[in-house]
């Protein structure tokens, strides 16, 4: 599934119109067409914004099983990698060069690191 699917499929599982999303985002209407309609993608700030919109963790708009993941419930998700510190900074410039990416370097980004996981989830290593 693509991310501007996922994102309208939650916003109608929400019942949400586009114009609700408009005022909780500070996003134009047209442009959160355009990410529904696949002809733009979002930076890692905007999808912060629509996550925050439509009420779900950030992870919700990629994630595809019905069930949850598991979560480490011996670590917080607010005390996890990247909220403070030296993690935090790197964290922040990767976010920065996200948003800044053209859409073709963001997929192939997005989909080697889905076939890293994909092989250490297998029990190979990379």
């Amino acid at each position: 599934m693509f991310i501007g699917d996922k994102l309208k499929a939650l916003r109608e599982h929400k019942k949400f119109s586009q114009g609700d999303i408009e005022k909780r985002t500070g996003l134009l209407r047209c442009y959160i067409s355009r990410v529904e309609n696949g002809h733009t993608t979002p930076a890692v700030e905007t999808l912060e914004k629509f996550a925050r919109a439509l009420g779900v963790p950030m992870y919700q708009l990629f994630y595809e099983g019905e069930d949850l993941p598991a979560v480490n419930a011996a670590k917080p998700l607010e005390s996890g990698w990247g909220s403070s510190g030296k993690d935090a900074k790197i964290l922040g410039r990767f976010r920065r060069l996200f948003g800044r990416a053209e859409a073709s370097d963001v997929k192939l980004l997005v989909f080697m690191a889905q076939k890293m996981s994909q092989k250490t989830k297998k029990g190979s290593k990379v």
